[in-house]
């Protein structure tokens, strides 16, 4: 099946963040020791979309940072969950919570750590610079690099896919539905 039809059944879009959701740069405060990282505008007006496209977005991270709570929340995402040593028993607990079938699911991922959870969901998606070995596996690689815009690229050819995509303005409009 290509990627196009895989597209048209996703109801929820997960995604990894260090690589993915961001370039993969983390910076550390020298006064506290936190991690902040740079987020892409692109990828949050994307997913502010998504949402008001009516899809489930959220977040499986092995790493845990306060930016990413942060961003998570303004971005009003569904499902975040962080420090993560087994990603696929996080998305099969998310799918079978939610009701969905893996096919209803799409992963985005940049590394070795997300092929189990790009191996199980109906659309697998890499950001341009992913490991190759992810790309391999991904039925949709984007021509954005993690960070830079993969994340909106992606969304966009599900929106596409469902016939949505040339709704982008009227989607923007409508913040009624925005809302979780």
């Amino acid at each position: 099946m290509d990627a196009r039809r895989r597209a048209r059944g996703v109801k929820m879009l997960l995604m990894d963040v260090d690589g993915t959701l961001t370039d993969g740069t983390i910076l550390i405060l020298p006064e506290s020791g936190e991690e902040v990282r740079a987020y892409s505008v692109r990828d949050g007006q994307g997913l502010m979309l998504a949402k008001a496209a009516g899809l489930l977005t959220g977040i499986i991270t092995g790493k845990t940072s306060k930016s990413v709570a942060i961003r998570a929340e303004r971005l009003r995402m569904d499902e975040v969950f962080q420090n993560v040593l087994d990603k696929k028993k996080v998305l099969d607990d998310i799918l079978s919570r939610r009701g969905l079938q893996p096919s209803e699911t799409a992963y985005i991922g940049d590394d070795i750590g997300d092929l189990e959870v790009l191996r199980a969901v109906g659309l697998a998606a890499a950001v341009a610079d992913a490991h190759p070995l992810v790309r391999q596996c991904a039925h949709f690689v984007c021509r954005q690099p993690g960070g830079r815009g993969a994340v909106r690229e992606l969304i966009e050819f599900i929106l596409e896919a469902k016939g949505l995509g040339r709704n982008f303005e009227a989607l923007q409009k409508d913040r009624s539905r925005w809302k979780k």
